[in-house]
Formats: structure tokens, sequence, C-alpha cells
């Protein structure tokens, strides 16, 4: 009975890992493998680790518990933290001896082995971690990118332990999903490298924050998705592409001279005009539009600085000719909604940032401009589902410092 369920179950992850070979963002791919693994199991929650400069980072979590007492959303997904790989921690030790390891109850390890459980995570969040089973990620060149590790297998709503089978399903899952996610991280470092081009043209645009913006811009995108009634598939999907999408907003400054990105204090008419065009010029970065990721990609880059009211620019509505010219701002549903969301979002990470020519605002002053500016200069549906998940945008921006 056992072999034949696990012959069963090894074609289901076949058939998952050509799935999520198909994401692209890390965080889209973590939060899929980490719902998969835990499904296999009928595991409450899991965690993720990814091994960064000889440490392992804190990068993803789930929780049904948690997700069902805090409809807000999950400010939980971005807590901030690293451990060592050694044997001190249970992640620690599985990263460090590349072991699988099940833990029937880790408030009673006893003092025969070496790690010990740390119970922060619990006391922060009110809940009961009892059962874990730690499956290292490791790639098929034999190399430790990360931990995984399921919580707490339920049986209707009753915990209970993890079996060999639920040991030898998940291990070997984790083996497959650790290619994905090793393309999946030299994707981010790619991105990143093409914003740090940027970066030293203009150093507003630092790799925090455009981190920053673009998990702003997925967890706005998910609440207002949520509210329009989109499917849950659809909204899985667009915020794959919409993360990195958001992450490249401003590229196109890499097009502008050092002297308008550089300059401390007001820019003249001219250089505005000037500064204008890396909205043309980011969106001609994607122009074959080979995707639907360049697509989306396009559609940001062009029209991020695009008002609700018709304020903005660059007023663009025909992208098909060789020669584009200012016109009247875009306004209203005109303006993708994409480009609305990662408008607020870059806005709202802006007015925090000190910069050259202006202070960090204040928290309070950030959310009166926002709130005043609603029906103006923002989509009014935006800027609800902002607030809606205030939490989880708190939470993002203490982890990308």
């Amino acid at each position: 009975m056992e072999i034949k369920l696990l012959g069963e179950k090894v074609g289901d992850i076949l058939a998952i890992t050509e799935d999520i070979n198909h994401i692209r963002d890390i965080d889209s791919l973590l939060d899929r493998v980490l719902l998969e693994a835990r499904k296999f199991t009928n595991a409450d929650a899991g965690s993720i680790y990814l091994v960064k400069n000889n440490y392992l980072s804190f990068d993803y979590v789930q929780n049904d518990t948690l997700m069902k007492a805090d409809q807000s959303g999950n400010h939980f997904l971005y807590s901030k933290f690293k451990i060592k790989i050694d044997e001190n921690s249970i992640a620690g030790y599985v990263a460090k001896t590349k072991l699988p390891l099940v833990i029937n109850d880790v408030y009673k390890l006893g003092n025969e082995v070496p790690y010990v459980f740390n119970q922060s995570f619990d006391k922060q969040s009110n809940y009961r971690t009892i059962a874990i089973l730690t499956i290292p990620l490791i790639t098929s060149r034999d190399k430790i990118i990360g931990v995984m590790q399921i919580i707490n297998p339920k049986k209707k709503s009753e915990i209970i332990t993890f079996n060999n089978t639920d040991k030898q399903l998940v291990t070997y899952f984790a083996s497959q999903a650790a290619v994905a996610i090793e393309r999946a991280i030299m994707t981010r470092d790619t991105i990143l490298r093409m914003i740090r081009m940027a970066e030293m043209r203009d150093p507003k645009e630092t790799g925090a924050h455009v981190n920053r913006v673009g998990a702003y811009a997925i967890e706005i995108y998910n609440s207002w998705a949520v509210k329009k009634k989109h499917t849950i598939d659809e909204i899985k999907k667009k915020k794959d592409i919409l993360r990195i999408a958001a992450m490249l907003h401003d590229v196109g400054k890499i097009g502008i001279s050092d002297l308008i990105l550089r300059k401390n204090g007001k820019l003249t008419e001219g250089e505005f005009n000037e500064m204008k065009m890396h909205t043309i010029y980011g969106m001609e970065l994607f122009s074959e539009k080979s995707s639907e990721s360049d697509e989306i990609a396009g559609e940001i880059a062009l029209n991020h600085h695009e008002k609700w009211d018709g304020t903005g620019y660059p007023g663009i509505l025909n992208t098909n000719s060789d020669i584009y010219s200012f016109g009247r701002g875009k306004k209203g549903e005109e303006i993708p909604i994409y480009a609305r969301i990662v408008a607020l979002a870059d806005v709202y990470d802006a007015l925090f940032s000190k910069r050259s020519y202006k202070d960090s605002w204040s928290e309070a002053s950030v959310l009166e401009y926002i709130k005043s500016e609603r029906n103006k200069q923002f989509d009014p549906e935006v800027v609800d589902a902002f607030f809606s998940i205030y939490k989880v945008i708190t939470a993002i921006r203490e982890k990308y410092i």
C-alpha cells in the first residue's frame, strides 16, 4: 500500500515540477513550493530558509492558522532574521548535515541532540509548533541552497506526527524544487545587477528600494484582485510577473544624463522634460513583447508616473509609432492597473526615503498625503487596497532596509 501511494505521489511531483519550472520570480516560486509540500502532508504551516552569505535567511513562511486569525494579510511572510549553519538550531543542523530530520515534538527534544528549538516565532505570533519535518534543498551539483520546514501535519483538526512516507515524498520533491529555486535565484540576481547599473547612474535606485516596491506592488495587487473576485490561479500567475516588472519600473533612467540624475536641487523645466523620457526608454527596453512579462514591464515603465486625474506624464496613448510626443496625461482606467499600483508603491517608498534634495517624511505625513491624493494622483481602489493591508506594508518596509 505504501509503495503504491509513493508511486502515485511521485507522478504528482513530476507534474508539479514541470509547472514550477515556468515560475520566474523567486518569491512566487517559494510560495508554490511550500504550498505543494504542505499539501503532501496536510501540514498547517511551513517555512523556507535560503543560504545567503554563509547564513540561513528566513525567506518564506505560510501558516493557515495565523492567516485565519488575521485577515489583514500575512505580515509574518516578511519576518526578518538569520541563523548560522551549525548544529545549534534545527534548520542549521539540517543545512550542515544535508540530511532530513523528523521531530515529533520540538518542545520535547531532550539532551541527547545538539540543536534546540527557537521559540521566538511561536511567542511573537502566539502559535504552537509541535511536529516538524526539515528537509535540505540540495541542487544536482550537491550544493545546499536552503532548508524547508513543514510544520504540524493534521488529520481532520488534530495535529499528528510525520511518517516515513511523508519524509520520502517531501525529500524527493525538495530535490526537484531545488533546481527551480536555484534558477529563480539567478534570475533575481540578474535583475538586481541591472538595477545596480541604474544605481550607478541614479543613487536613488537602490536594491532595497526596488525590493520594497516589488513587494508592496504584489501585496497591493493581491488585496485589489481578491476584492475583484479574481481566481487564485490568476492572482498567483500575475504576482509572479508583477514583482519583477515592478522592480524594473525605473530601469529607463539608464538613458538619462548624469547631470540630471545626480543634480542636487530642483530640475529646470528642460531638465524635467528630459527626465520624463525615462518612461519611454524603459518601455522601449521591453518593446518586443515576446512574453506577458515584457508587456507588463513595458506598461509599468511607461505609465508609473501617470495620475488618476490625468495630470501625470508622459501621456503617450499610441506606442505603435516610431515617434513619441508628450500628450495629455492618461486618466483613470486608461492607465493600466499594474502601473496604477506601482505608482502608489513607488511614491510611498520615495516619501519615506531621504534624498539629497529632501528629508524623509514621517509615517503620519506619508499616510495623510496618500489619503489626500485618493481620487487625484492615485486610483481610489488601489489606495483602499493599500490601507487594508497596511500591517503587511509595514513589515515589508522593515524587512528591506
